[in-house]
């Protein structure tokens, strides 16, 4: 879908414009490229010329020879790139001291929480183990070291000819088993939250002041200090069960730890939310009708170049503690986290956070998943003062719903509760043809059997949920079960709380839309809701609705995403109606898109104009693009065309709106994540997320050339020679220096 600016400046709405990052001092950049003929952005208070990227875009202003000549060859940097008169400064880096411990890996959501007007407490979100990057330099950072070695050792000589672990089931005194323990209760310590307090000082730079409010909260927290996580809402009544179908960790509703924290939101009243993402690659993600976890050892210890997995194993974490979204309130030093359990259990990502006086709290967020969905909570009860901090209260009671799109614009939200009819979507409108379903209540001896080749229709599969790839099937699920309470057991409140700790699956039963990975979601100042869908392709765990999510030209499946726009009816947070509409489209120009890939984290300066980074998988990130079509004539991957992780800059007024403007690119192999401002709006927070995630240590300058067939914004195609470095050494760029993760402010100078 290609929309003209008219149509996009209607679709915002019209705002005045932005002032964002005016006039301020910082210490460090690499200087950008400008791109010849380039529109610069220039609006009161806020003027930019837009870097050159990879590819030819609508906004570079250039006629197709000059296209052709100023794009045949292009030069990565293994740098955060911005434009002419803007900085950055390091703020924190991995391995940094947090109160009494360290800055964690790879840290994603920022929030800013001022003390006054240049002071305050910055809320760091960490999501994961790049493992590679991590092993390779976790001595040389951490300066102590892991059994590494002797754990691999131990995993190839398994009998089972698998290369994994479930040393939860291994005796204490083994010795395999304390050296996994050590190395995941380091992974888990360099995930959860961490809080900073900082302040700009008199020359205009930021400095930390490490408050004793700093402090970390880690996937480790109450494990050995006492300082559990707490809980709210109907799970609760789960996490306390003393037997049941599965496995029970015997805390009651103390929970130990957070993990997986990938984005999140800011309250008025000062609080953060953080979003437990991907916890299914520690933990196994089903849970029995009950509600209780599958046994730890359902996912092994296992590693590889990519990931760890089953960091809980060991620990004999409980799986339906994970998931959730997590409240920490930054300035309370002996806050050490809430999971609101009415806000779902799922693969959360982003909180989009709607707090208006007289009306009930909305709050938006999404399953990060190929087919997963978008949800809304609304509280029982209205708000009477945005910024007072008893509004938390509100998170205890309400009603989670998943959003149903409809191909005509329209949409209604569907409540997870007891007596919702079950009405799943059929796989034939969904990329891949795979709906996943909760099996419904079985024997506690009942076996879950695997799949077989030529398996009967409603075959449980060993995650514990039915693989329905037949229309028929759904027509037979429909008639075994008719509302959501059969698919459950315990009482009335158990059986809640089970709904919210499957959401996802529960939200599959009753038709919930299947989306394309939702990546975050933002309110406007005027209550619209803005989604962000990174990817529109399927994989063995699902796919988007084909009817909803095409490519400009209608092609389904389509990988390079869109952002979306939906509006209550009424304007009414708790409305159980909406419309929805496409924005922005990724891909290049010649074909509809705006010139980026694969949109993740948004945000919205108070003036309504877009700010958005991209999450190319580092798998692709400047993968050479040598022909658009396979051999067997299928259209391949053209991801690599795209380069590094970029920040976008989209206006939704005056003369530049609706176009897309490249702010700024990322180191080597990195995310750029965690947009966040000041209020006042002169400073932009900014997460630098695993750098040489894939390659590890840039070695003596490594660089590589590689061949990629662009096109102009026509559609002609010419060749661009591409100067790639091999890893990273970002911040230092100090040569053979480790990639560390990285939170950095970005100012503009102020003589600009």
């Amino acid at each position: 879908m290609s929309i003209k600016r008219r149509e996009f400046l209607l679709l915002f709405g019209g705002s005045a414009s932005a002032a964002a990052l005016g006039s301020l001092v910082g210490c460090e950049r690499k200087a950008a490229v400008t791109s010849p003929g380039a529109t610069p952005v220039t609006q009161p208070g806020f003027t930019f010329q837009p870097i050159k990227g990879p590819i030819p875009l609508q906004t570079d202003g250039l006629k197709l020879e000059q296209q052709k000549q100023n794009y045949n060859t292009y030069e990565v940097v293994d740098d955060l790139v911005l434009p002419e008169n803007f900085q950055y400064q390091v703020i924190a880096s991995w391995g940094d001291q947090v109160g009494n411990s360290r800055f964690g890996y790879n840290n994603d959501y920022l929030s800013f929480i001022p003390i006054n007007d240049e002071e305050g407490y910055l809320s760091i979100n960490f999501e994961y183990i790049s493992t590679l990057p991590w092993m390779q330099t976790y001595q040389q950072v951490i300066g102590k070291s892991l059994p590494l070695e002797e754990v691999k050792a131990a995993l190839k000589k398994q009998a089972s000819g698998k290369s994994e672990i479930n040393a939860f089931a291994l005796p204490d005194e083994d010795p395999i088993k304390a050296q996994i323990r050590l190395i995941c209760t380091e992974a888990l310590l360099d995930q959860g939250l961490g809080i900073i307090s900082i302040r700009k000082n008199a020359n205009g730079k930021w400095e930390r002041t490490n408050s004793p409010a700093d402090r970390r909260i880690s996937g480790i927290s109450g494990l050995s200090d006492g300082k559990y996580l707490k809980a709210t809402g109907p799970a609760v009544r789960v996490f306390r069960k003393q037997q049941g179908q599965g496995y029970i960790d015997k805390l009651g509703d103390r929970i130990i730890g957070t993990f997986a924290n990938c984005a999140g939101g800011t309250t008025p009243w000062g609080t953060v939310l953080s979003a437990e993402e991907n916890f299914q690659t520690q933990l196994p993600e089903s849970v029995y009708a009950d509600g209780t976890s599958f046994d730890p050892g359902k996912r092994p210890f296992a590693f590889d170049d990519e990931e760890f997995y089953g960091q809980g194993n060991v620990l004999g974490l409980a799986a339906n503690k994970y998931g959730w979204i997590v409240e920490v309130d930054p300035a309370n030093p002996q806050d050490y986290g809430t999971k609101h359990t009415w806000l779902g259990r799922y693969r959360h990502e982003a909180v989009g956070i709607r707090v208006e006086t007289g009306k009930p709290l909305a709050f938006y967020s999404g399953c990060d998943r190929r087919g997963g969905h978008i949800y809304k909570f609304v509280s029982s009860k209205t708000v009477s003062n945005p910024k007072d901090k008893a509004n938390s209260q509100l998170l205890q009671q309400g009603m989670l719903y998943a959003a149903k799109f409809n191909p005509d614009g329209t949409g209604r939200w569907i409540a997870l509760k007891s007596d919702t009819p079950i009405d799943p979507s059929i796989p034939s409108n969904i990329a891949g043809n795979l709906v996943s379903l909760p099996r419904g209540p079985v024997t506690p001896n009942q076996k879950i059997t695997p799949r077989k080749p030529q398996r009967k229709l409603l075959d449980p599969i060993p995650s514990g949920y039915l693989e329905v790839r037949k229309d028929e099937e759904i027509i037979q699920y429909k008639q075994k079960f008719k509302q959501l309470n059969a698919l459950y057991t315990g009482n009335a409140e158990e059986k809640q709380g089970t709904i919210l700790i499957d959401a996802h699956y529960a939200a599959n039963a009753v038709g919930a839309t299947c989306t394309a990975r939702p990546e975050d979601t933002e309110v406007a100042p005027n209550g619209d809701l803005y989604i962000s869908f990174t990817s529109g392709s399927h994989d063995k765990q699902g796919g988007p609705d084909l009817r909803i999510f095409k490519s400009p030209k209608g092609e389904a499946p389509y990988e390079y995403g869109w952002i979306m726009r939906l509006t209550e009816d009424g304007n009414d947070p708790a409305a159980n109606t909406f419309r929805w509409q496409m924005i922005a489209t990724g891909g290049e120009p010649a074909t509809g898109g705006f010139g980026f890939a694969n949109p993740d984290n948004l945000l919205l300066d108070r003036n309504g104009n877009l700010w958005m980074v991209t999450d190319i998988s580092t798998s692709k990130t400047n993968s050479a693009v040598k022909s658009r079509t396979s051999d067997d004539g299928k259209p391949t991957s053209i991801s690599g065309l795209f380069g590094n992780n970029s920040i976008w800059y989209i206006p939704t007024s005056g003369d530049n709106a609706g176009k897309a403007f490249l702010f700024g690119m990322g180191p080597m192999e990195c995310e750029t994540t965690g947009l966040c401002f000041t209020p006042d709006e002169q400073n932009m927070f900014l997460s630098i997320q695993h750098p040489g995630e894939a390659n590890g240590i840039r070695k003596n300058q490594a660089i590589e050339t590689r061949e990629f067939l662009v096109t102009t914004i026509t559609g002609e195609e010419f060749t661009q020679t591409r100067q790639v470095p091999i890893g990273s050494n970002w911040p230092s760029k100090d040569s053979n220096a480790p990639p560390k993760p990285t939170v950095v402010v970005v100012t503009k100078s102020a003589s600009a």
